[in-house]
């Protein structure tokens, strides 16, 4: 059993992305899948995908979230994903704002899918987290954001 005992930081920030994003192409990240209500829980007990038991015992000042690291070494990680998706709908304005969208997206590795015109983003972590990676595009009203929650039935690509 892996004992947890804080929280290394989220999925998105610099100094854990690209790590993680190597480690993923050597199916070397596992996933330690959690409910809302586990997710609000201090102590807990689970089991990854990859079958890994852990005991997470968290600091009160620190929380679980989707996209949290709590293990990152040199030739794997686990990672924290909630059981229910939420999604970031992204409704570009006009074909040269999807196109430019669709480069933002595409370089920073988000798992997406297509609803007609639409882009979803699966979210690992603050929405507002991603306003700000795609900037001017978010702020200046060229794409259009607003947050679904569905269960994760949903496939991302």
């Amino acid at each position: 059993m892996l004992n947890i005992s804080h929280v290394l930081g989220s999925r998105l920030e610099p100094a854990f992305s690209e790590r993680i994003h190597r480690l993923e192409h050597h199916n070397a990240v596992d996933i330690v899948e959690l409910s809302a209500a586990d997710l609000e829980r201090q102590q807990l007990s689970t089991i990854t995908r990859g079958g890994e038991e852990l005991k997470i015992a968290l600091p009160r000042h620190q929380k679980l979230f989707d996209g949290a690291v709590l293990l990152l070494d040199d030739v794997h990680a686990i990672v924290v994903r909630a059981a229910n998706r939420r999604w970031l709908r992204l409704e570009p304005r006009s074909l040269n704002d999807a196109i430019e969208l669709g480069y933002q997206v595409g370089n920073l590795h988000w798992r997406v899918r297509f609803e007609g015109e639409a882009l979803l983003v699966a979210i690992e972590g603050r929405p507002e987290n991603y306003a700000v990676r795609l900037g001017e595009l978010i702020w200046s009203r060229r794409v259009g954001m607003s947050v679904l929650e569905e269960d994760t039935g949903a496939d991302a690509l």
